[in-house]
């Protein structure tokens, strides 16, 4: 697919950037005992170049939670943002090095509840082709791309069981020649592509 078809599918398939978060759907796997999971956001940026493709980062092995998994850029919302958009922008310039200014965030996917307790807010957005990728090295140890042709392909897709806590859930894979992309990663990324299918 082509950026213009890409892009223009988005447009048309992503909940508005105006939308209130909590008209928004959430989906995922909130843990028992929580009333809500803590608000988080992420960057689902797609490349704006030929071949469109999404930025993903690996965690650092040092990180307390989620380490060494694949992850979108982002975290949770900190006192001074404003907006889940605030939180995307500032974690994915963070961890990943990437300019705002080169960010337009298009709209969101549904929220998503993890296992570990966050309710994250995905931000759908292109990011321009000249952009700099750069892991921080303190939570991402490196930045990756997949191109969005793969997340249309169905032989691109394994669902397999997980038992967490004593609970049993559905997860998604996606495959990769490098990397397990699994979890609320995989689900998120499965979402896009359902959008864009």
């Amino acid at each position: 697919m082509d950026p213009e078809s890409i892009f223009g599918r988005l447009a048309g398939s992503l909940h508005s950037l105006e939308t209130p978060l909590t008209d928004l759907p959430v989906g995922g796997y909130l843990p028992e005992g929580l009333p809500r999971g803590r608000p988080a956001a992420v960057l689902v940026g797609l490349l704006h170049q030929a071949e469109p493709s999404v930025i993903l980062t690996v965690r650092s092995e040092q990180l307390a939670q989620h380490a060494g998994q694949v992850a979108f850029p982002g975290g949770r919302r900190e006192h001074g943002d404003r907006s889940a958009i605030e939180t995307a922008l500032r974690e994915a310039h963070e961890e990943a090095g990437i300019d705002t200014e080169d960010v337009q965030p298009l709209g969101y996917l549904d929220r998503y509840d993890t296992i570990s307790g966050y309710r994250i807010t995905p931000v759908v957005a292109s990011v321009a082709a000249r952009t700099r990728l750069q892991a921080d090295g303190t939570e991402a140890e490196q930045v990756f791309t997949v191109a969005v042709s793969e997340l249309l392909r169905p032989e691109s897709w394994q669902r397999s069981r997980l038992c967490h806590q004593g609970r049993e859930f559905e997860i998604l894979t996606l495959h990769h020649p490098e990397h397990r992309i699994w979890g609320a990663t995989a689900a998120l990324l499965f979402e896009l592509g359902q959008r864009l299918g």
